[in-house]
């Protein structure tokens, strides 16, 4: 019964999705995929609904609506969270610092940690098939490697973030 329902309703859920979706901004697939989850919950707490065309025509609006309030409500960051201080000088020495605490740690590493995680974070952008070229080892295991050096330079430097948070 329930895949007979989605047959008979599939043409007009797309025809409607279509139609609403690139009016209110969003994509077809989406509020296709939207109104079946809510036909699926219907089906599993009520039942079918008594007239389908209807009820799916009304669902389609009704997660159009939706959507619009939604989008209406979002805003996108100008910059990460974190970084909504001003970029005053005492900014600038701060960040300066935690980069060259961060680089100075990275040169501590053991093994090929340190040339791995410079690539990383060159500012050339490297893929990792440049970084396992540069280094000189397969592809496959810099992942691997990276979550190691990671780890690494993670222990490293949590006793100097640890002294510096204020306690009391």
């Amino acid at each position: 019964m329930t895949y007979d329902l989605v047959t008979a309703l599939r043409p007009l859920l797309i025809a409607e999705a279509s139609a609403e979706a690139h009016a209110s901004g969003t994509e077809p697939g989406d509020l296709e995929q939207a109104v079946w989850l809510r036909l699926l919950e219907r089906l599993d707490a009520e039942g079918p609904p008594s007239d389908p065309q209807r009820w799916l025509r009304q669902a389609v609006r009704s997660e159009v609506r939706r959507t619009r309030r939604t989008t209406r409500h979002e805003r996108p960051y100008d910059t990460e969270p974190a970084d909504i201080g001003d970029h005053g000088p005492e900014h600038l020495a701060l960040t300066a610092a935690r980069h060259r605490a961060l680089r100075d740690a990275v040169r501590r590493l053991p093994g090929r940690c340190p040339r791995l995680l410079e690539a990383l974070l060159s500012p050339n952008d490297l893929t990792y098939r440049e970084i396992a070229g540069e280094l000189g080892i397969s592809q496959g295991s810099l992942g691997p490697e990276r979550s190691r050096c990671l780890g690494c330079l993670r222990r490293l430097l949590t006793p100097e973030v640890a002294a510096r948070e204020a306690r009391g």
